[in-house]
């Protein structure tokens, strides 16, 4: 199905002109979050990593030889 360019562009301003953009101040702040997010997340996985390894050193010490 062909659509008219010109209507096309016109239902595209149109939806554009809909959306609700966001104030500096909530870009600031979602930036932080994920961020923080980000950190704790790695801060998390770095531990798990941590505890697997010395577990499996344990175990491999213990039953290894």
């Amino acid at each position: 199905m062909a659509t008219n360019p010109v209507k096309f562009i016109n239902e595209t301003r149109a939806e554009i002109a809909k959306v609700v953009w966001p104030t500096r101040r909530e870009v600031v702040l979602t930036t932080i979050m994920v961020f923080i997010m980000a950190a704790l997340m790695a801060t998390f996985f770095s531990l798990v990593d941590l505890g697997i390894r010395q577990g499996l050193q344990v175990i491999l010490t213990y039953f290894g030889s």
